[in-house]
C-alpha cells in the first residue's frame, strides 16, 4: 500500500504546491489505484509522477470546494479520449452527480467507460471483501467527508514443508488447504488447513481526512489507524482563523493523532502563505505534540508496509 501524493496546497496552487490530490496504492491484484480528491491540474501531477489515470478505479470526493474538485471532468474526459474501457466510480458528497453531469453536457463531451457517481452519506460506503471504507462527516462550511480505509486481515501462510513431510503433494489441493478447508487423502488421513496456517496477518487501517476543524467524529475515524492523512492549513498561533473557516492548525492534528492512538501522521493541505522554511516549521509545530509526523510534499511517496516515507 503506498500514497502518492499529488497536490498539497489548499485554496490555490503556490510554484511548488498544487491543490488537493491524493493517490493510494491500495495493493489490489488488479493493480487498481485511488484517488482521492482532484483539484485543478491533477493529470498533469498524473502525468509528472508517472502514475497511469486508466487505472485508477475509484475517485473519492472529500466535499465540492474548487480546490478538491475542479480538475475532475478534466481528468474524466482525459481517462476517455486516452481509449481507456476500464469502469470508473466515484464518491462524494450530494451534488457530485449533478456537478459531473452538467460539466460534461454543458461541454459536449462524455465518457468512453462505464462511469457510476455515488453520492454517500457517513457510514460504511463499500465492502468488497479485501477493503472497508467508511465515512464520516467533519467540521466545514460545505458537507465533507473523511474516509477510514480498513484492510481485512491477510491470511497465514501455509506450512507447505510440513504438508509435505505428513505427505501431502504440492498441487491443487494445497489451495484448498490454505482456503482452511478439510481434505480426505486417498490413505483415509483427514487433514485440516487450518491446522497448518500461520496466524492471520492484521490489515492496515488508513484516515483520510477532507478538510475540517476539530471535531468529535475525527476521533472516530482516526482511532488506531496505521496512517492518518490530515491537514494542517495554518501554525497553532492562528486557530481562531483556521477554525472559523473549517481548518485545523499544526497542534490539532497532532493532538488528533496523539489522542487516536495513530502510529504515523502525514500532514498536508498547507496554507500558500507558507512556502519551504514555513512548511518545515509546520511540521517542527506537528512534531512537539506528535513526534512520528511527516510533510507531505507534492510527488512525495508514503510506503504503509515499511513505514517510511520518501
Amino acid at each position: 500500500m503506498q500514497f502518492h501524493f499529488l497536490g498539497t496546497s489548499a485554496g490555490v496552487p503556490t510554484r511548488t504546491r498544487n491543490v488537493s490530490a491524493l493517490v493510494l496504492n491500495p495493493g489490489l491484484a488488479s493493480g487498481g489505484l485511488w484517488l482521492f480528491d482532484c483539484g485543478e491540474a491533477t493529470q498533469h501531477q498524473l502525468l509528472a509522477a508517472t502514475v497511469n489515470a486508466g487505472k485508477i478505479e475509484k475517485i473519492f470526493i472529500t466535499h465540492l470546494h474548487g480546490d478538491h474538485i475542479f480538475g475532475l471532468p478534466g481528468l474524466l474526459c482525459s481517462r476517455s479520449m486516452a481509449g481507456s474501457q476500464a469502469p470508473l466510480t466515484l464518491y462524494g458528497p450530494k451534488g457530485l452527480r449533478e456537478f459531473v453531469d452538467t460539466t460534461l453536457r454543458l461541454s459536449g463531451s462524455w465518457t468512453s467507460y462505464p462511469l457510476e457517481t455515488v453520492e454517500i452519506d457517513a457510514g460504511l460506503v463499500f465492502n468488497d471483501g479485501q477493503l472497508r471504507v467508511s465515512a464520516r462527516r467533519l467540521a466545514h462550511p460545505v458537507e465533507c467527508y473523511g474516509f477510514r480505509i480498513e484492510q481485512h486481515d491477510i491470511p497465514g501462510a501455509l506450512d507447505a514443508a510440513r504438508l509435505i513431510a505428513a505427505g501431502v503433494k504440492p498441487g491443487p489441493l494445497f489451495q484448498r488447504l490454505k482456503n482452511g478447508e478439510t481434505i480426505t487423502l486417498a490413505d483415509g488421513r483427514i487433514i485440516n488447513g487450518l491446522d497448518y496456517l500461520a496466524p492471520p496477518r492484521p490489515g492496515k487501517t488508513l484516515a483520510i481526512f477532507g478538510d475540517t476543524g476539530p471535531t468529535p467524529a475525527a476521533l472516530a475515524l482516526a482511532r488506531g489507524a496505521d496512517v492518518m492523512v490530515h491537514e494542517a492549513t495554518l501554525e497553532a498561533a492562528m486557530a481562531q482563523k483556521a477554525n472559523s473557516r473549517g481548518h485545523s492548525t499544526s497542534h490539532q492534528a497532532a493532538e488528533l493523532a496523539r489522542d487516536a492512538g495513530v502510529r504515523r501522521l502525514i500532514i498536508t493541505h498547507l496554507s500558500s502563505r507558507y512556502d519551504s522554511a514555513g512548511a518545515t516549521a509546520l511540521l517542527a509545530e506537528c512534531r512537539e505534540v506528535f513526534a512520528n509526523t511527516a510533510l507531505a510534499a507534492d510527488f512525495a511517496v508514503f510506503d504503509v508496509r515499511a513505514d517510511a516515507f520518501r
